[in-house]
């Protein structure tokens, strides 16, 4: 039986969202990546830079902000760790490579989860473990149509649903049974459409660019 992950990460850890080709479904979450992903599964899915940057911006990123805006965070670089807060990354980065060139606080807030994922991929295991970006997902799903925002009631509605026809019926649920693990609403929500990407569609930007450790930049949706 084939299973297929789509993960993303809370401020507690990670959250898995899983399914078979026979629409059997689940999740599940850890403070570990590792553990989530030592699961058998044919594919899978997160929503977390792969492959980084010394400088500048990936073209997978810049390519997908024209589809999705915001929502894509600029900025993933090697070398965002050494850094000691925000501040001086962006001084860092504005002095040596330009004005708008520094990164966000929501891309800094998750520098530990990235350099988590940057720890356990390589690039063997990149054949079956991929970056996925939810809003891409979506859009895809949504045959190009631009949805509402996720945070809205009605955006929420259009993502349940088109998870709902391709199997995750159950999420709904999940969504009220979630209470007291830290999970937030929008990453189990993420994690299921990167489940749904990493079982239905080949579809990416990106792929050409390969980073010093030999991982493809790419984005898959």
């Amino acid at each position: 039986m084939s299973c297929y992950l789509g993960l993303d990460g809370f401020r507690g850890g990670w959250v898995v969202a899983w399914i078979d080709d026979q629409g059997n479904h689940g999740f599940d979450y850890s403070p570990h990546l590792d553990r989530l992903l030592a699961a058998a599964h044919k594919r899978a899915m997160i929503d977390m830079p792969i492959g980084l940057t010394m400088k500048g911006h990936r073209t997978c990123d810049l390519r997908a902000r024209e589809w999705v805006g915001a929502s894509v965070f600029l900025g993933a670089r090697r070398n965002l760790w050494e850094f000691a807060d925000q501040t001086s990354a962006n001084r860092y980065y504005w002095h040596h490579e330009g004005p708008g060139m520094g990164v966000s606080c929501q891309l800094w807030n998750i520098r530990d989860k990235i350099r988590e994922v940057d720890d356990f991929i390589t690039p063997e295991r990149q054949a079956t473990i991929g970056e996925a970006h939810p809003e891409l997902i979506f859009r895809n799903l949504g045959k190009q149509i631009r949805l509402e925002g996720k945070k809205s009631e009605r955006g929420r509605e259009q993502r349940l649903r088109l998870l709902a026809e391709r199997g995750f019926v159950k999420l709904s649920r999940w969504l009220a049974q979630r209470y007291g693990t830290g999970i937030g609403r929008d990453d189990l929500i993420d994690a299921c459409a990167c489940a749904v990407a990493a079982r239905d569609s080949n579809a990416r930007l990106g792929g050409e660019e390969v980073d010093v450790r030999g991982l493809r930049m790419e984005i898959n949706y």
